[in-house]
């Protein structure tokens, strides 16, 4: 268990350092995903942009199991 904690930290420390550039790819403004905008409110919700990581955090994973 500790195994498993310790890559998880690890890789939310990369995921962290590197999202300025993760930014710059698109992702959570792709076409789903929700944002309303009001005066002193907003709302943002990435429905597809959720999928999507999931989508390749599933193949990911699968391959390793492999």
């Amino acid at each position: 268990m500790s195994r498993i904690l310790i890559t998880l930290g690890i890789l939310l420390i990369i995921i962290g350092l590197a999202w300025p550039w993760i930014a710059k790819l698109g992702l959570g403004r792709l076409p789903g995903d929700i944002v309303i905008e009001r005066e002193n409110f907003r709302f943002y919700f990435p429905i597809t942009t959720m999928i999507l990581v999931s989508l390749v955090v599933t193949v990911v994973l699968w391959l390793f199991r492999k």
